[in-house]
């Protein structure tokens, strides 16, 4: 239970949660505080369970927090589900722990678990809504896209566990990229150099065919090892079982019936000891030591009163016990005192018994730990390239030194536990006892600065170490009265001394104290608007950062179309196709070119004939202008006659004349 409590405290100091609890503080929470510490456990795991339980109905709580943790497949202990869903609305520790202890220990395998419930967790829906055929392929289709979100998300999790990256991919292709010109360069020299040789290709296939024989002999030459190898673990696979030959034969010469049956019958003898009488008393004292712990677990936190108390109630059981013993040995008979001996030799030999027992059973343990580790090594030695595996008597020797180590280590982990446990005490005790003091200094100064009196109380201490002086020179001198009151009156007037002589330091103090109100509300000021312009400058270096990888994006985008762009431009200039040659871009400039040619050719002709017909053009056109000015102007003369001789208005329709005044 301790360990599993330290776990959990250590863990919810960590990251994220950064509780800074201890054991004390952490087994005193509340009910209400303990199920807020599981909900934000739960709400790490899914964000969703992130809400305030004192807005939420206890049972609406305990209905939530069992669904996601059955969700997540937990299962509680002794599998008594009614006792562990009220104890879960309850808030009890012997419910919430086991729950806290078990998030914790994989939290990041429950967030996927949580992750992937979201679409894997199918929707129930009655059969008699399925007989619709709309929400039957609606169905179908849902259970489409679950098994689709299966293949790809383990698709995905190959990816990320493959150890590929995109970006070294991109970078590797790059590099790629860039050494495929100087080889396809020195290739094309390679083959104009060879093309002049009369028998290259003769040569050239002789080159394949030693470049196919060194690769051969490469493969070859790893056989070779490879059967060496298997060679060598097969050497020593032959001493191994030569050797377990040799001690079996050993065994079965030593081996007779007699002391078969005679080993047989110890070994049944310890056996049934330790079915019959060990066993059933450790299991009993554990059960003990279990009940024990519970009833302290379901207890309320205890404080140091509570310890006092019970430390007290300790020593007065053990006055109790040993009057009971003086009692006893006072009413000791001659009888007694006679089977005293035989009771002690019984004891000594069962308490020898037991030890034996003891040293019986670690031994069978170290043996089958021994036997698993030898197992595992033999096991990572056939696989290895046939390494030295560990003999018997080296084994031997190991487990001796194994056996002596864990006795001590279990003797120092002992003394480690029970001052830890006394520690954890009195740290708890130093800690209360300096908040008390602290608590007390801090009232009796705010009492003081209220009667502007600060330092009276050292003043006071100092009076009292006095007076203590005073009572023991009293004591062995044997002053009167009348010397006390005297320095009575002279520790007075030192009082009223320092009163008078504080006065201007608490004035200046309280002045200070004015000041410093003021620097800490303008350095708060100050503070917020650091932060303001900081986060300012942090959101336009973040958007800054954005837009640069947005142009470098784009920019090595352009550059890689550029170079794809010139790769089929040369591909199709050096390529021997006519077709492919023509949709080269030099091939459609060098059209587009021609294209341009003759057209300004036709061009300069049109421009040659407009040059030659320019005069007549422009005397022809400067005819036209005259007799359009000519048309004007008779124009406006006949309207300016019209309007001085008519005296209404003439309208012409169907062949006669209107006059309308």
């Amino acid at each position: 239970m301790s360990e599993q409590l330290k776990f959990i405290v250590e863990q919810l100091n960590k990251d994220p949660f950064k509780k800074n609890f201890n054991l004390i503080t952490f087994d005193s929470l509340e009910p209400m505080q303990l199920l807020q510490i599981l909900n934000d456990v739960l709400a790490e795991v899914d964000p969703k369970q992130a809400i305030d339980i004192r807005e939420e109905m206890p049972e609406q709580t305990a209905k939530r927090m069992c669904a996601l943790l059955g969700m997540l497949k937990y299962k509680p202990p002794g599998n008594q589900s009614d006792s562990f869903r009220q104890g879960l609305v309850v808030g009890s520790k012997p419910a919430v722990h086991p729950i806290l202890h078990w998030l914790l220990q994989r939290v990041p395998e429950l967030k996927k678990r949580a992750y992937l419930a979201r679409f894997l967790v199918k929707i129930d829906v009655p059969a008699e809504f399925l007989a619709d055929d709309v929400i039957n392929d609606t169905y179908h289709q849902y259970e489409e896209l679950v098994e689709g979100f299966k293949t790809n998300h383990k698709e995905c999790e190959q990816l990320r566990t493959s150890g590929f990256s995109t970006a070294e991919i991109r970078r590797d292709i790059s590099a790629m990229e860039e050494e495929k010109g100087p080889l396809i360069k020195r290739v094309e020299r390679l083959k104009k150099r060879v093309e002049s040789v009369s028998n290259h290709q003769q040569m050239l296939e002789q080159a394949r065919q030693l470049r196919i024989e060194k690769k051969r002999e490469e493969h070859l030459a790893h056989q070779k090892q490879e059967q060496k190898n298997q060679l060598f673990q097969a050497e020593q696979r032959l001493q191994r079982l030569q050797q377990q030959l040799k001690d079996m034969r050993q065994a079965a010469a030593d081996a007779s019936p007699d002391n078969l049956m005679k080993r047989l019958e110890e070994e049944i003898k310890i056996n049934s000891y330790m079915v019959s009488e060990k066993l059933p008393k450790e299991l009993e004292v554990l059960r003990r030591t279990v009940q024990y712990l519970q009833k302290v677990a379901s207890e309320p936190a205890m404080g140091h009163g509570d310890l006092l108390e019970l430390g007290q109630k300790i020593k007065e059981v053990d006055s109790q016990i040993n009057q009971l013993i003086e009692k006893k040995m006072m009413r000791s008979d001659p009888i007694d005192d006679k089977l005293t001996l035989y009771r002690q030799q019984a004891s000594i030999i069962i308490r020898k018994k037991e030890a034996k027992a003891e040293e019986l059973q670690e031994a069978r343990e170290e043996l089958a730990a021994a036997e698993r580790e030898l197992k595992h090594r033999a096991s990572q030695a056939l696989a290895s390239n046939g390494e030295e595996i560990v003999r018997g008597d080296e084994l031997k020797r190991l487990v001796v030194k194994l056996r002596s180590k864990g006795t001590v280590y279990k003797k120092k982990r002992q003394e480690i536990a029970e001052l830890k446990a006394e520690y954890g005490v009195l740290q708890r005790t130093e800690e209360i006892l300096k908040q008390r003091h602290e608590a007390v200094q801090e009232k009796l100064q705010t009492v003081e600065a209220e009667k502007g009196i600060s330092g009276y109380s050292n003043t006071q201490e100092e009076l009292e170490r006095v007076s203590a002086i005073k009572s023991e020179l009293d004591e062995k001198k044997g002053r009167t009265l009348d010397d006390m009151s005297e320095m009575v009156k002279q520790l007075n007037s030192v009082i009223v001394e320092k009163k008078s002589a504080l006065a201007p330091i608490i004035k200046e103090l309280r002045s200070l104290r004015q000041q410093c109100q003021v620097l800490n509300q303008e350095y708060e000021e100050k503070k917020s608007q650091y932060e303001s312009c900081a986060a300012g400058l942090e959101s336009n270096r973040s958007r800054l950062e954005q837009v640069c990888i947005v142009s470098v994006l784009l920019y090595v985008k352009v550059i890689e179309m550029q170079i794809q762009r010139a790769a089929e431009e040369m591909k199709a200039y050096v390529s021997s196709d006519v077709q492919e040659r023509k949709k080269a871009i030099r091939e459609v400039y060098m059209k587009n070119i021609a294209e341009q040619e003759l057209l300004g050719k036709k061009l300069r002709e049109k421009q040659k004939l407009v040059r030659e017909s320019h005069s007549a053009n422009m005397e022809q056109m400067k005819m036209w202008q005259d007799l359009e000015q000519l048309m004007e102007c008779k124009r406006q003369c006949f309207i300016r006659v019209q309007n001085e001789a008519s005296v209404g208005q003439v309208i012409q329709e169907g062949g006669e004349d209107r006059l309308v005044l």
